[in-house]
């Protein structure tokens, strides 16, 4: 049996401020498969994950106060920190990058992103998502090597061509999705659902055995996996 993928969404972001490097630190503390975080420009074009202003303006901010008193030291994170922690503990898993221009105009996002993951050999894999497949297909269109997926909500998304030249790695649907298409229907393509946080739906997603859920909890959707999916760990 295929063990399903664990995905810290944002880190752990049900546990610590998302998108933190607290929030990273706990993904690896627990094992998780995999991390997703989102990367957003600041003004003054730095990869990170709150938009419009600059880098400097940022790091002025507490990013973790408002999840509770003892995060009150939190900063913003760049891509770079994160991705130099994760070099730091040797981290082997799948870091997903989420581009968020489905919501905001980053011109020159994908070939920053794509230019600074190319700047070394990482320990771990490097993954790409986004809801706006112009995005995905400018990033293959930079590096054809990289693996992306898309994100959906709903019939008639899941695409896996984004034009005759792309086609999608991965399917990163919302569950509803997932639970609406026939039992006997096999998506096209390996599957990771998101956010799946309720004991019941993380069962329903390993008794399916998909590809891999993306989760705010990555320690107890790990524990559950390893009940319903133990291969001797």
């Amino acid at each position: 049996m295929n063990q399903t993928k664990i995905i810290a969404h944002r880190g752990s972001k049900g546990t610590h401020p998302e998108n933190t490097l607290e929030a990273v630190k706990e993904a690896v503390r627990v094992r998780s498969d995999g991390i997703e975080i989102d990367v957003h420009l600041s003004l003054d074009k730095e990869l990170i994950v709150i938009q419009n202003l600059t880098l400097a303006e940022l790091k002025q901010f507490d990013a973790g106060s408002w999840y509770s008193p003892e995060y009150n030291n939190c900063r913003i994170p760049t891509l770079q920190e994160i991705f130099y922690f994760l070099e730091k503990v040797e981290y082997k898993g799948l870091v997903n990058i989420e581009l968020k221009t489905d919501k905001f105009s980053y011109p020159g996002i994908e070939e920053k992103v794509v230019a600074f993951v190319a700047e070394k050999k990482w320990p771990f894999t490097v993954e790409y998502s986004s809801f706006n497949s112009q995005t995905l297909i400018q990033l293959k269109i930079l590096d054809d090597t990289c693996k992306i997926a898309l994100l959906f909500k709903k019939s008639g998304e899941n695409s896996a061509f984004l034009n005759q030249d792309t086609p999608v790695n991965m399917w990163h649907p919302k569950l509803s999705w997932f639970k609406s298409i026939s039992p006997f229907q096999v998506p096209e393509l390996p599957v990771r659902v998101w956010t799946i946080n309720k004991s019941e739906d993380l069962q329903f997603c390993f008794r399916k055995q998909v590809a891999g859920v993306i989760t705010d909890y990555p320690q107890r959707a790990l524990e559950i996996r390893n009940k319903w999916q133990n291969k001797g760990e």
